[in-house]
């Protein structure tokens, strides 16, 4: 097994101690172990299975054995190691970006709950400081910056070097890449172009996105200039984390949803393909995931920029979510029918773990055995209990469909 515990829990470079496992994690360990040297010794015995980890097999359109589960925002809140580091550690951008604690903020889901993806644990904002765009976290009010509403501010922005704006990401990847196994995809992510403009021109989280709507009528070219600034920067972003072991990248347009289908063709799909494009003239290989939060009316758009798999909030039928998205892509000329991820609702965990099986086994049977990454449509709420998140874990792994 890949895990090397002391590896784990090794302090952090500079005024670090060691992390202390709770019960509950050494028990997890234990059950990492038993389950990792299983799927070792399956996998000996079939080459096939050790090609790739069995989300990137499913991301790609194959036909798994079982389905693939993991859930964005699964490193975090919800669970009480994360909120324990959070008193030593108390800036998000502490806990994001001194490796060691990046690390182990990303290996807590998978270790607990075995879940088939592990993400780093990162923010979209990340890469702004490389690309000239400082920016704070409160923990209160969320992400602030200066904003950039005129072409005086536009000359602040820079193309990125990813490798010295953020060297702790490749760090942590590496690290997580070893830790995990073959068995586990290490999951990278970036924010689309669109999305992380509203920060850049807002200045700071909003509910009606009013600034950036204000640029895009009356100053759009601006507009425009600014997204393909940060377009170009994400794309090589983007790479950085493939070269460094992300074995597929989710692009999030989070607040996309917000946008009119007229403005959205305008303001975000083109630099959302533009971010694609470049990732797969490169790595053609490497499987691709959108998200955007309040999507349904946007599903046909997602699915036409190429992407490899359409991430479905929860106000998506299964079933009809997969029809639309082969539709689309074959009305634009698209091979295949793409693939999908998702989408229980969130709330679903508040419920009793019978509710909480029936609606994962509704949405598993309608998505079919081939194409399908089982997640939630959003990220996993904070409030949630642990034992919800890994009983749904293990109802998803537990799972097979009829032959």
């Amino acid at each position: 097994m890949k895990i090397q515990i002391a590896a784990l829990f090794a302090l952090v470079s500079g005024s670090a101690t060691a992390f202390t496992p709770s019960a509950s994690t050494r028990n997890a360990l234990k059950l990492a172990s038993a389950v990792t040297e299983e799927a070792s010794s399956s996998a000996a015995s079939d080459d096939k299975a050790t090609q790739d980890p069995l989300l990137i097999r499913a991301a790609r359109g194959e036909k798994t054995e079982r389905t693939p589960v993991w859930m964005m925002r699964q490193a975090g809140r919800h669970i009480a190691e994360y909120r324990d580091l959070c008193k030593k550690y108390p800036t998000f951008r502490q806990r994001s970006e001194i490796p060691d604690v990046a690390v182990e903020v990303s290996l807590q889901p998978w270790r607990n709950y075995q879940t088939d993806g592990c993400i780093l644990f990162s923010d979209i904002l990340t890469p702004l400081p490389g690309i000239g765009l400082e920016f704070d976290i409160d923990e209160k009010l969320g992400p602030v910056m200066e904003p950039i509403r005129d072409y005086d501010g536009l000359k602040k922005m820079r193309p990125i070097d990813p490798s010295s704006a953020a060297p702790f990401v490749a760090e942590a990847l590496k690290t997580l890449r070893h830790e995990v196994g073959p068995e586990t995809a290490v999951l990278g992510f970036v924010g689309c172009p669109y999305t992380l403009a509203t920060y850049v021109v807002e200045g700071k989280t909003s509910k009606e996105y009013l600034e950036i709507k204000k640029m895009a009528f009356n100053e759009p070219e601006l507009l425009h200039s600014i997204l393909k600034n940060i377009a170009d920067s994400i794309g090589e972003y983007a790479l950085f984390q493939i070269e460094n072991g992300a074995q597929l990248i989710q692009i999030f347009d989070s607040w996309a949803g917000h946008l009119s289908p007229r403005d959205y063709d305008e303001f975000a799909a083109p630099y959302q393909k533009m971010v694609l494009d470049k990732i797969k003239s490169v790595h053609p290989d490497i499987p691709t995931v959108i998200y955007i939060k309040h999507s349904g009316a946007l599903v046909e758009r997602m699915a036409k920029t190429g992407v490899d798999v359409v991430s479905l909030d929860w106000t998506v039928d299964m079933a009809e979510g997969r029809e639309r998205i082969a539709n689309a892509r074959a009305s634009a000329g698209l091979d295949g029918p793409g693939g999908v991820q998702g989408n229980l609702d969130p709330g679903v965990l508040f419920a009793n773990q019978d509710t909480i099986k029936e609606r994962t086994h509704e949405i598993l049977k309608k998505a079919g055995n081939t194409g399908h990454v089982m997640n939630l449509g959003h990220g996993i709420e904070a409030a949630t209990s642990e034992e919800n998140a890994a009983f749904f874990i293990e109802t998803v792994r537990n799972f097979r469909h009829e032959e």
